[in-house]
């Protein structure tokens, strides 16, 4: 298995996060060399001052974030403006209320525009599907729209709807998805030994708060 801090999107997403916390985030991200770094949208335009210009470590953020049922507009708005203020890696929230509602023409158009708005602009989309709250049949679903609008990731959960990331998820999306997604794992990976469970299911990125404590000493 390649380094595990390869796999790690160091995440700080709690509403009360400074920018010293971001700043001190930013710093053990370069220590680790982790993937990215995951910040609200508040905080790009510090991440990338901090990690500075040519720095392998991604700027991730998250739009529409955690809920997923804010308009369709309003997570377009979203994503130009964390790309304006140098963005990489954008995770954003499907409607799953929509989903719920079987409201599969509003799900299209929320994926497809969240595909447009960040490809365009040439960076990553990962789609965050709340994986504890909807169905297989659901899931599925909503993973063939994904392909069909060229999302790169598929996303497990936001970690706070009480969902952590499980292996038998990472393994259901893996199946669903194909090779044509790639697969985060986010929620409760608080151990190396969970971080690994994950990536051998399939997972290629991890989103975790846990970074450190998960690499350690043995990268």
């Amino acid at each position: 298995m390649p380094e595990l801090a390869g796999y790690i999107e160091h995440t700080l997403l709690k509403p009360d996060c400074s920018q010293q916390d971001v700043q001190h985030l930013c710093e053990e991200a370069l220590q680790y060399q982790f993937a990215a770094v995951c910040i609200p949208p508040f905080y790009v335009r510090e991440a990338k001052r901090i990690l500075g210009e040519g720095a392998k470590v991604r700027v991730a953020t998250v739009v529409g974030f955690p809920m997923g049922y804010v308009a369709i507009a309003s997570k377009s708005e979203e994503i130009k403006r964390a790309v304006d203020e140098g963005v990489d890696d954008i995770d954003a929230v499907v409607n799953i209320a929509a989903i719920k509602s079987q409201n599969w023409n509003h799900v299209l158009r929320d994926i497809d525009s969240i595909a447009r708005a960040i490809h365009m602009r040439g960076k990553t989309s990962k789609l965050i599907l709340e994986c504890g709250l909807l169905t297989e049949a659901e899931i599925q679903r909503a993973c063939e729209l994904a392909r069909d609008v060229d999302i790169n990731y598929v996303k497990t959960g936001t970690g706070f709807h009480g969902f952590p990331a499980t292996v038998e998820m990472v393994k259901t999306l893996k199946t669903l998805a194909g090779n044509d997604l790639k697969i985060k794992a986010a929620g409760g990976i608080r151990t190396r030994e969970i971080a690994e469970a994950l990536i051998k299911a399939g997972a290629d990125r991890l989103g975790t708060s846990a970074g450190v404590a998960i690499v350690g000493k043995g990268g």
